[in-house]
């Protein structure tokens, strides 16, 4: 776990004189909703199952954002970031990781968190952290709900337009010990959610206007036939009494459509580019195919593999120990991560939750493994095969292409191979479109590199007790799944194609795309 840097100089104590440190910083509070009623249900258990989602997810989700934890308070804790954004991020993790943990349990006996965030100057002591910064995200939490991150305004400003999420204002809320209001925000981790509500809202107003102009439309049109009869059947009578008035009105009989000329050479191509032949009406077996698939679908370019032995793993990190040997059975997997075009038809089809960004040949980012997943039920609808996500081994395999060594292409690392911050002259701010660089053995691009990619399998801190025939590994806590090929922001030791890591299942994250495979 990181530590809270104080800027002091020499020992820790106190300096005898002088301001006390400050700095700027993002605060996160936390504090479990109901937590006395908890604690009188069941004193002990709840204690055991406090500490452990303290453990288990509050300290770890900090130290993987770059925060640092200042405290915790029994019923809560207080941690300190110097990026907004990682703060943010940090709380949805947070939130969405328990959502999995408190799903199998009756509501009462959920352990639930309620989160407020705040950017502002607070004082740093060695174990604690004070003033208005500290006290606004307080007070924050104090009103957020149950299971909610509720924001200040000044965090939205720094995070609205970096973090993929969604954002409802709650206006300006005036807060205890606090001089001016403050603006708070409600999170939304799905970025479209934000829009279904504030489509509903827009929705019932409009139902509600349409009814109010129906209603004074019919008494006006009641006003109308009641009052002035005579005018009306006047004006109805007027079309036909005077049809040279009002030619449109009345239409002079057209003369039937000719029939069907030969199909003869036309004498000029002028003539025959203005007059051009009707299409034949589609046959019967036409029809039925039209029925049966009115939208194609594109499918990726796949690559069969060979079922073959390999060694899984490396000891360049805790986990991706032990080395072991699997084998792997034939099968396919895409040559490129899915693009942006392949998914946006997705979203299209409404089978995808979002429409993505970007230029269409670049690899889709911002997916979770849910997302992923959608797309991959989506082809499978669609072509009647067995489109699926790759299994971490079937990944591994495919990424090292036969080869053994730290890369694919050897053991040192060379430019214009992989897309990622110092892998050379590509590397970018974006990743660039799928393709740019070479292909392994197997030809297949970007396994390495371009963007991180989730595979089938539940995340797991080690390889002991996985799978030896190159299945997915399914069992264990599955509310964070595997990621492999490292991203354009990591750098060259993410693009190992033994490097592997974890995500939450459900929470979308800018580098995070995904590749499809195919059982035979």
């Amino acid at each position: 776990m990181g530590e809270i840097r104080n800027f002091r100089s020499g020992n820790d104590e106190p300096p005898s004189h002088g301001p006390m440190p400050r700095r700027l910083a993002a605060i996160i509070v936390g504090d479990i909703a109901s937590y006395s009623r908890l604690m009188q249900a069941d004193e002990e258990g709840t204690h055991v199952r406090v500490k452990r989602i303290e453990r288990d997810l509050i300290q770890p989700s900090i130290v993987e954002h770059n925060g640092s934890l200042v405290k915790t308070t029994g019923d809560g804790f207080i941690a300190i970031f110097d990026s907004p954004v990682e703060a943010v991020r940090c709380s949805i993790v947070i939130q969405q990781n328990l959502i999995g943990r408190n799903a199998s349990l009756p509501k009462n006996t959920r352990i639930e968190y309620r989160i407020g965030v705040n950017l502002g100057d607070v004082i740093v002591e060695p174990d604690d952290v004070y003033g208005d910064g500290v006290n606004i995200a307080t007070r924050i939490e104090g009103i957020a709900e149950p299971g909610q991150v509720f924001i200040s305004g000044a965090i939205y400003e720094q995070i609205k337009h970096k973090v993929v999420c969604g954002y409802e204002s709650l206006g300006d809320r005036k807060v205890k010990n606090i001089t001016d209001p403050v603006r708070v925000y409600k999170v939304l981790p799905d970025a479209d959610a934000v829009g279904r509500t504030r489509g509903r809202r827009e929705n019932a107003l409009i139902f509600l206007l349409g009814i109010t102009l129906s209603v004074m439309a019919a008494g006006v049109l009641w006003y109308l036939l009641a009052q002035a009869p005579g005018k009306v059947s006047e004006q109805a009578a007027v079309p036909s009494a005077s049809p040279a008035a009002s030619p449109a009105a009345s239409p002079s009989p057209q003369p039937p459509p000719r029939e069907a000329a030969p199909q003869t050479p036309q004498p000029s191509p002028s003539s025959a580019s203005s007059s051009p032949s009707p299409a034949p009406a589609p046959s019967q077996s036409t029809s039925q195919s039209v029925s049966q698939s009115p939208i194609p679908v594109r499918e990726p370019e796949m690559v069969a593999i060979r079922g073959g032995s390999f060694a899984m793993g490396s000891n360049d990190d805790p986990t991706e120990r032990p080395v072991h040997q699997v084998t792997v059975k034939p099968f396919s997997i895409s040559k490129y991560p899915v693009t942006v075009q392949e998914w946006n038809e997705c979203a299209a089809a409404k089978a995808c939750s979002f429409t993505a960004i970007g230029k269409d040949d670049a690899p889709v980012s911002n997916v979770s493994w849910t997302d992923a997943q959608q797309y991959a039920a989506y082809l499978a609808k669609a072509t009647k095969k067995t489109y699926r996500l790759p299994s971490e081994a079937e990944w591994e395999y495919a990424a090292r292409g036969g080869t053994q060594t730290r890369y694919w292409w050897g053991d040192k690392l060379q430019p214009g191979m992989a897309g990622c911050k110092d892998c050379g002259d590509l590397a970018a701010e974006q990743p660039a479109k799928v393709g740019s660089f070479k292909p392994n053995p197997f030809g297949l691009h970007d396994m390495g590199g371009s963007v991180d990619q989730w595979v089938e399998d539940c995340w797991h801190k080690t390889y002991q007790g996985a799978p030896t025939d190159g299945s997915a590994w399914s069992s264990g806590d599955c509310s964070a799944h595997v990621l492999r090929s490292g991203s354009w922001k990591n750098d060259s030791r993410y693009v190992r194609p033994s490097n592997r890591d974890g995500y939450d299942t459900n929470v979308r994250y800018p580098t995070h795309g995904f590749r499809v495979a195919l059982s035979p």
